[in-house]
């Protein structure tokens, strides 16, 4: 394994001109190693700002796009924040160092038994993990006062806006399957939910149910 401490040190320089400016969420993201959440024979590539496939037709995101999205939460350790889609688990270890506690839910099993093996070796005790819908949610532990949503949906699924407090919103890719889509910010309010568009993006889709199989990669 070649050092990657020079292309981590780039990688944040990037990011900050890229707009990722948060202290905090940039020293969360160098203090998480990217390449534990890669396959082997991929982790000489842990610290370009690009998305890379992690099986079952899955993506590990694009840094860029981790660290924007983390900034946008607005996180502080009082917070808890709701994730769907764990994927490699690198998002919620991110955000495991800016908030109080993570509920991450995963539709693919290896990858979340995957996923929680990183969590145990680096520690990150205040991640909680569920194979599951996540459509769905986790409606035990609602209200959320931050949902973030790492795959695209065609709307905004009821039950997540059901399970935001108020007052809370949450971040999630809206558009076609396969196409450009936009990250949204969902805030709800006493008397709705209020929608602000961020970001351009492509997701993999969100699918309900747990999965038997994976789906085509794309981007992030």
């Amino acid at each position: 394994m070649p050092d990657l401490e020079p292309a981590k040190i780039k990688l944040i320089m990037e990011l900050r001109r890229q707009g990722v400016t948060s202290p905090a969420v940039l020293m969360a993201i160098e203090r998480t190693p990217r390449e534990l959440f890669l396959p082997e024979t991929m982790r000489d590539r842990a610290y370009e700002n690009t998305a890379l496939p992690i099986g079952q037709g899955q993506t590990i995101s694009q840094p860029y796009i981790v660290g924007f999205m983390s900034q946008e939460l607005k996180l502080n350790k009082r917070l808890v924040v709701l994730e769907i889609g764990t994927g490699s688990g690198y998002q919620a270890a991110v955000l495991a160092r800016l908030c109080r506690r993570v509920y991450t839910i995963e539709r693919h099993r290896s990858l979340l038994q995957s996923a929680e093996a990183i969590f145990r070796e680096l520690g990150l005790h205040t991640i909680s993990t569920r194979l599951g819908d996540g459509y769905k949610g986790w409606p035990e532990q609602a209200p959320f006062q931050r949902i973030i949503v790492t795959a695209a949906a065609p709307e905004p699924p009821p039950l997540l806006l059901e399970q935001l407090a108020i007052g809370g919103f949450m971040l999630i890719p809206i558009g076609p399957t396969w196409d450009t889509q936009n990250i949204v910010r969902i805030t709800r309010r006493e008397s709705g939910y209020d929608t602000q568009e961020l970001l351009p993006v492509r997701f993999v889709p969100m699918v309900p149910g747990i999965a038997v199989a994976g789906l085509p990669a794309r981007p992030e």
